[in-house]
């Protein structure tokens, strides 16, 4: 507990002031009362510096939301905990996104406002329980870092309000977990969560795949088929690559997003469901509407509320923790001892720039756990010059055996090679096997197959497809 932690406490109901204030009296914390919000300001103005401020939404004069505004342009650093007797959803999402830490609905336990204080002052471990939070098999989610600490404060909060949220990043930064994290902490969490990736199902089979079809709706369909969205009712979906979906079927999204219901493909039969909806991309935004690749409708229905992942570069003090966890979780599923992460092998991890997010850094110490090769794990992440980034006149030794450069490339393939080799070896040559074991899709283990000559080298062994 800090004792010395100032709060201010604004409320216009008399007996829940004193209520509340007695409550934090109890544990010793410094307590400024106002009845209004101007009264509020002006203690501000006047030099009060609160470590937090627990805010009434619903107050005669300037309300709780009109407070909250002013109060972050006269102290954007302060914290700030919404308070009100109704769990209004478009206030709370107002709140969010004016910068409120947290929301309380009165009336509500001693146990719930410390727990709301503690996390908000910083007090003590996180809620959740520390820096890992397990999801699912091999799904967690890290939150080391005080952009990811906010976000995952923030996913908690739109977690318990039933409305639409997109999720923004780059590649690779874990829009997946943190849908998963969200549905997890919501009403939901005992309920169905089921992704769908809209990039990966080619447009003519998508709706099909999202609504269902009838017998006979298209050459082929033989039988009825519920979606998606049947599959899920009650619970959530993700729809991943949103601005990979084509425009027409936006639409019908859009219809569902509005009125809850839609008609599998062949059928006048109206079905009506109960499913949140999460969104994730990592387009240009203002570009795709722009063009006309994302409907300016549905982004601001999807657009309830936004949270956008930092790429890990921006959360470099996160890279040791995942890397000792995955470690552990890898070594695991393919049987095989931790490998150590010696300080060098750390700080050549800390100082690359992981332009492929998490995915490039689970890739990584894949190939490092395979290969068991320190020296040649750390020379993958040496930074290289070329073509798009090089020095001047770089072009013109990119031919010269002894560069740099080809040397990198050199170190990479010969691990990359080795990898597959050794997976090849460990399924005795079961290539759809490897595949899964080096985590990346069967028609690309071929390639690399024949890129390094493996087969060839090989050709003594029979190469099994592993159907």
């Amino acid at each position: 507990m800090k004792p010395t932690a100032k709060i201010l406490l604004v409320d216009d109901e008399p007996g829940m002031l004193r209520y509340i204030k007695t409550l934090l009296e109890v544990d010793n914390y410094k307590v400024e009362t106002a009845t209004t919000g101007e009264e509020a300001l002006q203690k501000i103005e006047k030099g009060l510096e609160p470590d937090l401020v627990l805010l009434d939404v619903l107050m005669p004069g300037i309300d709780g939301l009109q407070t909250l505004e002013q109060l972050r342009q006269k102290q954007p650093a302060t914290k700030v905990v919404m308070l009100s007797c109704v769990n209004d959803t478009r206030k709370v999402v107002q709140a969010m996104k004016l910068g409120a830490q947290d929301y309380l609905t009165k009336p509500f336990q001693k146990a719930e406002l410390d727990a709301v204080i503690d996390l908000s002052l910083g007090q003590g471990k996180q809620t959740f329980g520390g820096e890992v939070e397990e999801l699912a098999d091999d799904v967690f989610f890290i939150a080391a870092s005080p952009a990811m600490r906010k976000i995952r404060s923030q996913a908690a909060l739109v977690a318990n309000v039933d409305i639409p949220v997109l999720l923004l990043g780059e590649s690779g930064t874990g829009k997946e977990v943190l849908a998963r994290l969200i549905h997890k902490l919501s009403p939901r969490a005992h309920r169905t969560f089921l992704k769908v990736n809209c990039a990966a199902v080619p447009a003519d089979l998508l709706e099909s795949e999202l609504f269902g079809y009838e017998p006979g709706a298209f050459t082929g369909a033989t039988h009825a088929k519920p979606g998606k969205f049947e599959l899920c009712n009650k619970g959530t979906i993700l729809l991943d690559e949103i601005g990979e979906m084509p425009p027409l079927l936006q639409a019908k999204l859009l219809h569902v997003l509005q009125d809850q219901q839609f008609s599998r493909l062949g059928s006048r039969s109206v079905i009506k469901v109960d499913v949140r909806i999460l969104a994730a991309t990592n387009i240009n935004i203002p570009e795709a509407l722009a063009t006309k690749r994302l409907r300016e409708d549905l982004y601001y229905r999807l657009n309830a509320f936004t949270l956008s992942l930092p790429p890990l570069r921006d959360r470099r003090e996160e890279i040791p923790i995942l890397l000792k966890h995955s470690m552990t979780r890898m070594a695991e599923r393919y049987a095989r001892s931790p490998l150590p992460l010696s300080p060098n092998l750390l700080q050549a991890c800390h100082n690359h720039s992981w332009p492929g997010n998490l995915r490039e850094l689970n890739n990584f110490l894949k190939r490092y756990l395979i290969l068991g090769d320190e020296s040649l794990a750390v020379s993958e992440l040496l930074p290289r010059n070329d073509g798009n980034g090089g020095t001047p006149g770089e072009s013109s030794r990119t031919s010269d055996p002894g560069g740099l450069k080809s040397l990198g490339r050199s170190a990479k393939d010969e691990a990359e090679a080795l990898a597959i080799t050794r997976a090849l070896e460990q399924t005795n040559w079961n290539r759809k096997q490897a595949a899964a074991i080096l985590q990346i899709s069967y028609k690309a283990l071929l390639y690399k197959i024949r890129q390094y000559g493996i087969a060839e080298a090989r050709g003594h062994h029979k190469l099994s497809a592993g159907a």
